[in-house]
């Protein structure tokens, strides 16, 4: 069985340690030097920026969030062993970790360190395309002449050279598609390496959980469970038109993902309709508080998006789902497109307090469309709010003051309220 060692890059033959090195860190797989479509996540992208740049915290849990009326961005695996999670309230997170140092975002670092780690993917191929700051699909196809070693080969040495080079660690997924790639990804973390190959694809799937496929949120599983659809088995026994007629697109989807057949390609052209995030909550809420506190941490992760494609967008969209998923969702055209986190959250504030109480509400969403490149967006002044120009300019000081100076240096009035 073809084996490699993730740390000296040695073919490895049958030892359990690698001869080379004396490595543990070795990945097996009978296809491992045939694969070709890869994903690649960053582990605990922001916590890791932080234990990167402060190196006191590195075996300290950490969580990325605002104030205890807050909620968390993301948290370190320190952390995660004690149930913190994204989207949680920072009350909840605390709760559950006390010893947790909270340190505010520093957007501008991470979009910087993404960048940094961009760079060493187009090194390797071409066709990159970025989901988001910390994740990315590569097509490695053809490379394997051209750099001399097969894709896996290539794919441990990316993650060597960002841990060595930045400072930051990923994880890679292998396989013969993107939905197996993003799948494969998420089974080995942190600093994992997992391949799922087409010989095994119908075996691996099976006993699987839907939730595991990408899109499938609380809401749409809790439609599939009320169809009796657990696992990728019960997917199996549907056929495709009842799945389309009973979920839609979304059933026509289903049916070849239960299969692991995704035809989508690798595209670092790929045209961006719009970008957005959402989140459902633990408990129903109406409250104003906890609305906003999500809404900041949505348009911080919108704007962190945007950054990383080099997009922007004209209009900005509010959506809210009830307690009995009707959906109410609002939107407005800026006069300028903008990328900014600030500008995205007070103009999404704006379209709450239009909606008024009409909690309450199991999920929240933000977003922008009417895409456009990133060289078009926030460039003119705003007539009707005439402070918006010094947010945005306070936003990118308050990032490079924390870049030199550290994560506590300078903070919104929003990250310090208790």
């Amino acid at each position: 069985m073809p084996a490699l060692c993730r740390d000296c890059l040695s073919e490895v033959t049958d030892a359990r340690r690698c001869p080379e090195c004396g490595s543990l860190r070795i990945v097996r797989h009978d296809e491992l030097f045939d694969l070709s479509i890869a994903h690649m996540d960053c582990d605990a992208f922001y916590a890791s920026v932080e234990k990167r740049d402060n190196p006191e915290l590195a075996d300290k849990p950490v969580i990325i969030g605002g104030g205890r009326r807050g909620v968390v961005s993301t948290a370190c695996y320190v952390a995660r062993i004690r149930g913190v999670r994204s989207a949680m309230p920072m009350f909840q997170a605390t709760k559950l970790c006390p010893d947790a140092v909270i340190v505010k975002p520093r957007m501008s670092v991470y979009v910087e360190t993404s960048r940094q780690i961009r760079a060493l993917m187009d090194e390797l191929t071409p066709s990159v395309e970025p989901l988001s700051l910390d994740e990315a699909f590569m097509d490695l196809t053809g490379t394997a002449k051209l750099h001399g070693a097969p894709p896996a080969v290539m794919l441990a040495r990316l993650v060597k050279r960002m841990k060595e080079e930045i400072g930051v660690t990923g994880s890679i997924g292998l396989s013969h598609n993107k939905f197996l790639a993003k799948v494969a990804s998420d089974l080995d973390k942190p600093q994992g390496f997992a391949v799922i190959g087409k010989a095994e694809t119908d075996a691996f799937l099976r006993d699987k959980p839907v939730r595991m496929i990408w899109g499938v949120g609380p809401a749409a599983q809790e439609g599939l469970e009320r169809a009796g659809i657990h696992t990728f088995s019960d997917l199996l026994r549907w056929d495709q038109q009842e799945l389309t007629e009973r979920f839609g697109s979304m059933g026509y989807r289903l049916w070849h993902l239960a299969r692991g057949q995704d035809r989508r390609k690798v595209s670092a052209r790929q045209p961006v309709k719009s970008i957005s995030k959402e989140t459902t909550f633990f408990e129903d809420t109406s409250s104003i508080e906890l609305l906003d506190g999500h809404m900041w941490r949505l348009s911080e992760q919108v704007a962190d998006r945007a950054k990383a494609k080099g997009k922007a967008g004209r209009v900005v969209t509010l959506k809210l789902k009830r307690a009995n998923f009707s959906l109410i969702s609002r939107r407005i055209s800026l006069r300028d497109a903008t990328q900014m986190a600030d500008t995205i959250y007070q103009t999404a504030r704006g379209l709450l307090d239009q909606v008024g109480d009409q909690g309450p509400y199991r999920l929240i969403g933000v977003g922008i469309s009417d895409i456009v490149d990133e060289s078009a967006a926030d460039l003119s002044a705003d007539l009707l709010d005439p402070q918006a120009a010094k947010r945005r300019k306070a936003e990118r000081a308050t990032d490079a003051i924390r870049k030199r100076f550290g994560s506590d240096a300078i903070q919104k009035g929003r990250a310090i309220r208790k």
